[in-house]
């Protein structure tokens, strides 16, 4: 078997890349001319230099693959030009679905995330079946990535062979940029998380996650979303397990949502129109943390044989990962 992966530079992606491997396929991976190569100088695979604004470098990705493993996605909470995230998010979507019916492709499984599901200020949690529109997603990332399912669950349903997960919040190492979540342990690990707000996420193993996508690739049905989850967990929680991992202080204080949000207002306008780099507290992270964000995954434990797993061992990890590459 011949899979082509997209993202296998990035987090999830290179997780995703070593279990295809592992399972003895071969590998093809979409490689930008900018990437950092580290997650992936150990792997043997093919490389196709392009991205996903690049049609034809997708054309040829594709070309005699059996299967693709579309991770990559422009994975960031705050950006100058909204229409770079749409360009690479949707439309690159939807040229990479079209590569791969193309090149006749077998089966796709798009890696989409939780931001996508309809969550509650109540804490409930949210699964495959509840209510949301685009109208209930918060900031660029969260449309973009919305409206880029919706492109790949129209092709699964229309005659194409498209399976798409939903990862909650990857954990782990080989959190190279690092993600919004992995910046959480990197600031913990430097000792600037002085107060927390009340909000949750549910976190998942990436090694887990990987292996979910392998067994959507084996198990899923055309058309249909699976979400790819493990503990449900308040920041509270998170840091107390990260302060029980490392022997440093967890915070004590409670952050008021009011307080939060001006931080965030300052905290763009300085950071990001001001001195022009990426705020470390949004408008949209503050707003999106108003819900906590559990999930069940009932629909992947019946369909996909998903099992629940602690995530302690994954944090642990993503703090030996981070100390070892001198990100503290």
């Amino acid at each position: 078997m011949l899979a082509f992966v997209t993202g296998a530079t990035g987090f999830v992606g290179s997780h995703v890349a070593r279990a295809v491997a592992e399972q003895g396929a071969d590998l093809r991976l979409l490689v930008r001319a900018s990437s950092d190569p580290r997650n992936i100088e150990d792997l043997r695979a093919d490389l196709v230099t392009g991205d996903l604004c690049d049609p034809a470098s997708l054309e040829k990705g594709t070309a005699g693959c059996d299967v693709v493993f579309h991770v990559a996605a422009d994975y960031r909470l705050w950006v100058r030009d909204p229409w770079q995230m749409y360009r690479a998010n949707v439309d690159g979507t939807r040229s990479i679905l079209h590569a791969a019916r193309k090149n006749g492709v077998r089966r796709v499984v798009y890696t989409s995330s939780v931001a996508t599901m309809g969550f509650t200020s109540n804490g409930q949690p949210a699964d495959e079946n509840s209510p949301v529109s685009l109208g209930n997603m918060i900031g660029h990332y969260k449309r973009s990535k919305f409206m880029a399912e919706q492109v790949a669950l129209e092709a699964g349903c229309s005659g194409m062979d498209v399976v798409v997960v939903n990862p909650t919040t990857p954990v782990g190492e080989r959190d190279i940029k690092p993600t919004p979540t992995g910046r959480i342990i990197v600031d913990f690990l430097k000792k600037k998380f002085p107060a927390y707000v009340d909000t949750g996420l549910n976190l998942v193993d990436v090694k887990e996650c990987a292996r979910g996508h392998l067994a959507a690739l084996e198990k899923g049905r055309s058309g249909e979303r699976y979400i790819l989850g493990g503990e449900n967990l308040t920041l509270k929680q998170i840091l107390d397990k990260l302060g029980a991992i490392t022997g440093l202080p967890s915070p004590k204080v409670r952050l008021p949502y009011v307080v939060a949000l001006a931080t965030g207002v300052v905290d763009e306008m300085i950071t990001g129109r001001i001195l022009r780099r990426e705020p470390r507290a949004t408008i949209d992270a503050v707003r999106m943390g108003r819900k906590k964000m559990f999930v069940s995954s009932g629909k992947s434990e019946r369909e996909l044989g998903w099992k629940i797993v602690g995530v302690d061992d994954a944090l642990r990890r993503a703090v030996e990962w981070f100390q070892a590459n001198g990100y503290v």
